[in-house]
């Protein structure tokens, strides 16, 4: 009974699904699949990505998207976002804590400063400067890394590599933990065990005014995808706790 009441909450709740860096949302199809009919879903391509390829990314223009998404499926959704995804899902939960009713932030517990953002804007120059031959790279590594269906996924929206110095720009400006403690929704930090996006994970876990820290033994940043039906456990999981609070709005403490 207590799982037929669980599956009856969690049931309908909308979902906004967002994508990584020089990806599109068609990265989430096999997510999509996986959860069905259970929840409407929403996967926008961000700005200079997919469809939306050539336009200038910024942190304002991708929460822009995810909000547009949201009123697509009624006004208010949990967000699920990975990497570049997890960071927008973040800032829309800042910004409209009264729309987004929870936030599944993957991959993205990292501040990219110092050594660590360094070499990343290093990278993100030289896949700008030689964008043919990145896509390329990362089609490989997808096709290596990935089950078929999941690599198909991630590249059939096509990949955008030459926009990823101003992602990373427009991430490095931003401050993660602060708009996480502005948001008084409820928060899951989910890393993959091997994830090098991992390294400020307790700092981002400490600024949540009610969030958890879930671990995924043996992933890493992409191959945390490997496993749809894991993954689509977690957010099913999420989005039956975030719809017992709707029902039950007093009940706001937090799992650490």
């Amino acid at each position: 009974m207590e799982s037929q009441e669980a599956e009856s909450q969690e049931a309908g709740l909308p979902l906004v699904l967002v994508h990584g860096m020089r990806l599109s949302g068609t990265m989430w199809r096999p997510v999509i699949r996986a959860i069905g009919e259970r929840h409407p879903t929403a996967a926008p391509d961000l700005p200079g990505h997919g469809a939306r390829r050539g336009e200038p990314f910024t942190v304002p223009g991708a929460v822009a998207a995810v909000t547009e998404a949201m009123d697509a499926l009624g006004g208010r959704a949990m967000l699920v976002g990975l990497s570049l995804g997890g960071y927008v899902a973040i800032a829309t939960a800042a910004a409209h804590p009264d729309r987004v009713l929870g936030t599944v932030a993957m991959g993205c517990t990292a501040l990219p400063r110092g050594a660590f953002g360094a070499a990343y804007r290093g990278a993100a120059r030289l896949a700008a400067r030689h964008p043919r031959q990145a896509d390329r790279l990362s089609r490989f590594a997808f096709r290596r890394t990935l089950p078929p269906p999941q690599a198909r996924a991630m590249v059939s929206g096509g990949l955008s590599c030459e926009i990823t110095p101003s992602i990373i720009q427009a991430v490095s400006e931003m401050d993660p933990p602060a708009l996480l403690s502005a948001y008084p929704g409820p928060v899951w930090l989910v890393n993959g065990e091997r994830d090098h996006f991992r390294r400020h994970e307790r700092l981002f876990l400490r600024a949540c005014r009610d969030g958890r820290l879930i671990i995924r033994p043996g992933c890493g940043h992409v191959t945390s995808l490997t496993d749809t039906a894991d993954l689509t456990c977690h957010i099913r999981d999420a989005a039956t706790v975030v719809a017992a609070r709707s029902h039950h709005p007093s009940t706001t403490e937090g799992v650490r």
